[in-house]
């Protein structure tokens, strides 16, 4: 099933309830929480007790993605905090296997990210053990990028990897995506689609998830 994601990046942190409440009711389920350290990327987001807040807030799914390193010594924290879902950045986990396992065995999803410029093929002996993998379309640190074209092939290929292992896992989708370009993605075969800027800096965020939902759904529904 296609989702879209809304990545409170973009979101009014001044009414940061209001916002999350309003794409809740334009049809999402999960919401996407970016983690930035000034290392790994050059900004800092948000970190524990945000998510602690949003989690009172809203009973929607927490995806939360690390783009920190060291990602192993705070994964559980975030779980902890009330993240269902916690992705790590393949480029940033030096024992990735271990880090993944170390978040399912804490009770949340684990997620495997890959930045731009990283091939899909640094997955293959990994694919049994992660629950998703997160392409970025963009270079993470940023919201309001355009999209990377060549992410598309990505996600092919990493589609075409999933039949061929006989496995199940969603491919999310991070970066640049708005009405223009969501169908390529869901065509491409990512099933969960991060959007910020696209439904955060529109009129109205709860007509834009709407909207965005439909041109997923019809996507899917023609790929199928």
């Amino acid at each position: 099933m296609v989702e879209i994601v809304p990545s409170i990046l973009s979101a009014d942190f001044a009414r940061l309830a209001e916002e999350i409440a309003s794409v809740e009711r334009g049809g999402a389920t999960r919401l996407h929480l970016d983690v930035m350290d000034g290392h790994f990327v050059p900004r800092i987001t948000i970190g524990q007790p945000v998510v602690e807040s949003i989690r009172k807030a809203t009973r929607l799914h927490v995806d939360c993605h690390l783009m920190i390193e060291r990602p192993e010594r705070y994964a559980k924290s975030f779980i902890d905090a009330g993240a269902n879902s916690v992705s790590v950045h393949y480029e940033a986990c030096r024992h990735l296997d271990a880090t993944l396992t170390m978040i399912k065995n804490a009770g949340a999803m684990a997620g495997v990210v890959l930045n731009p410029a990283t091939p899909v093929a640094v997955l293959e002996d990994v694919l049994e053990v992660a629950d998703y993998v997160l392409l970025m379309s963009v270079n993470p640190g940023w919201g309001g990028q355009k999209l990377i074209p060549y992410v598309l092939e990505k996600a092919r290929k990493l589609a075409v990897m999933r039949r061929e292992g006989k496995l199940a896992f969603p491919i999310e989708i991070d970066g640049g995506i708005h009405q223009e370009n969501l169908a390529d993605a869901v065509r491409a075969g990512c099933e969960w689609i991060v959007t910020g800027s696209a439904i955060f800096h529109s009129p109205d965020a709860e007509a834009t998830t709407r909207e965005l939902c439909e041109i997923a759904a019809r996507a899917a529904a023609i790929e199928c």
